[in-house]
């Protein structure tokens, strides 16, 4: 079976924790909540440190949650979480999503954000998410789309910034323009009953433009990322080091806007 991601681009660096703490089911899942009763059975998908997922939990106190992820030790953080909110009817596990060690027609709902960017089959992912969704569940899913990411001012050096992370990402065997083509994949997955919608993060006040700004800078010099970036040949030490102060310019300016465009689906399995 594909395995989940030949390489995950952006690792678990306190930076990119600094952004998956953040997510929450209101600005990560949205699209999904008016789909779900108290009673029903999730499988939550790459649940990183687990926030998404507790605020899954909460929504069906009379149901159950699975979160799983690939790295062990986000699951840890994860399972940490869960303990601390008193959420009983979670567990979590290790798990690739290219072969799942759940039973067919297990979960009512089967949600993964910011997943299908990061894998080398996300048609094969999406295949088997369906296959562990019981007839007439739902698969759920929300990825970026780094390709219509636009900001304001154009700090030039923030475009050499997009264009490198799209080339490491690829390199990496993931495709990071993945919201404009989730459509797409679920229908060569099989769906037929799909609703695909778009939803943004926006990030304009001065504490939302040092948060994002901060974490990109750190990322793009002391995260995994960079070290393929330089590794990989794609770029150099001093051209990271450019680009992070790029972003802390960005970050500076009183008009700084950034959005952050998502595509995502609700898909009837």
């Amino acid at each position: 079976m594909p395995q989940e991601s030949a390489v995950y681009t952006h690792g678990h660096h306190e930076s990119v924790l600094r952004s998956h703490t953040w997510r929450t089911a209101a600005n990560s899942a949205a699209y999904l909540l008016d789909e779900l009763r108290d009673d029903m059975r999730i499988l939550d998908i790459g649940c990183g440190p687990g926030t998404i997922t507790a605020d899954l939990a909460a929504l069906v106190p009379n149901g159950h949650v699975t979160g799983v992820d690939i790295a062990p030790e986000i699951v840890d953080q994860a399972r940490k979480l869960a303990g601390e909110r008193g959420l009983a009817h979670t567990d979590f596990a290790v798990a690739d999503v290219g072969e799942l060690d759940f039973p067919d027609d297990s979960f009512d709902v089967v949600h993964a954000h910011q997943v299908l960017q990061h894998l080398g089959d996300p048609v094969g992912a999406l295949r088997e998410m369906r296959r562990v969704c019981r007839p007439g569940g739902i698969v759920a899913v929300r990825d970026s789309d780094y390709g219509a990411f636009t900001w304001f001012p154009e700090v030039p050096v923030l475009d050499e910034w997009l264009a490198l992370y799209r080339r490491v990402a690829r390199s990496n065997g993931g495709e990071p323009d993945a919201g404009r083509r989730l459509l797409s994949w679920a229908q060569a997955a099989g769906f037929t009953e799909i609703r695909s919608t778009a939803s943004t993060w926006c990030f304009a006040t001065p504490e939302e433009r040092a948060w994002w700004s901060g974490l990109w800078a750190d990322r793009t010099t002391a995260s995994v990322y960079a070290a393929i970036a330089v590794d990989s040949g794609h770029t150099k030490a001093e051209r990271l080091s450019a680009i992070a102060d790029g972003w802390r310019e960005w970050g500076a300016q009183d008009d700084g806007w950034f959005l952050v465009p998502h595509g995502e689906l609700i898909c009837r399995a």
